[in-house]
């Protein structure tokens, strides 16, 4: 019994070959994409059409999900998920150190969501901004393979982290693939703000549906988007008053 609760805590798997005790990252990858995915559902469906259980589920899976990631990875759902669809890849084994430090971010942005937006419902633009992050956190895992925790982790700690995703933590020079021409520079940077401005014209133009998501919207106009805004409320209530007198 004692030997099976020691193996329970014991953080990561001995692969031979490593100094360290590792994980997969593929099916970290796996989950993270699976969390981005229903994260994004549950955060338009709360902020553009006012449905917020979906989101309070989510929410909760989410925290229990990265409090099993940082007590033993091995039992968290979205990682067991993850491995089903990668179990035919080859395992890319990651240092279990600094992604166990990665998780236990993650688990501290989770536990106040679950409170302000579960227990004791109060959403204001700091949360969802918090909510915002973790999305951002799980599509630089799940896309691009970059875990933002593990080089947090290279900073806090005298001991650097080894056997990160892609190789990351190792130094090393740029193959000529890895690299950018001029034209592909010029592509990149005009893409990128095409893309932001298609997020900002989202968030300002589209008609927005709940108190929160009107508040989100009024915050990214500019003075005079407001001002406009005020003239048209101004219009409606003096033309309702107007139908109420006749």
């Amino acid at each position: 019994m004692k030997e099976k609760i020691k193996e329970f805590f014991t953080y990561g798997e001995k692969v031979e070959g490593f100094d360290v005790r590792v994980v997969n990252e593929r099916e970290a990858r796996a989950g993270a994409g699976l969390l981005f995915a229903f994260g994004i559902i549950a955060l338009f469906n709360s902020v553009t059409l006012g449905h917020v259980i979906f989101t309070k589920y989510f929410i909760t899976f989410f925290t229990f999900d990265f409090l099993l990631r940082v007590i033993n990875p091995s039992y968290a759902p979205s990682l067991l998920i993850g491995r089903f669809f990668v179990r035919n890849q080859t395992p890319e084994y990651v240092g279990a150190t600094q992604k166990r430090f990665a998780w236990g971010l993650g688990l501290l942005l989770a536990i106040p969501m679950f409170y302000t937006l579960v227990i004791h419902f109060q959403p204001t633009p700091i949360k969802v901004f918090i909510c915002v992050l973790c999305l951002l956190l799980l599509i630089s895992e799940s896309a691009f393979s970059i875990c933002v925790g593990c080089k947090i982790y290279n900073l806090v700690y005298k001991e650097k982290a080894t056997n990160c995703p892609g190789g990351a933590c190792e130094i090393r020079r740029k193959d000529k693939i890895q690299t950018f021409n001029t034209a592909q520079k010029i592509i990149t940077i005009a893409f990128s703000i095409l893309i932001t401005y298609g997020i900002y014209s989202f968030l300002t133009k589209v008609e927005s549906k709940t108190f929160f998501a009107k508040k989100i919207s009024e915050m990214m106009m500019s003075e005079a988007e407001l001002e406009a805004l005020k003239e048209r409320k101004y219009q409606k209530e003096l033309e309702a008053f107007e139908n109420e007198e006749f």
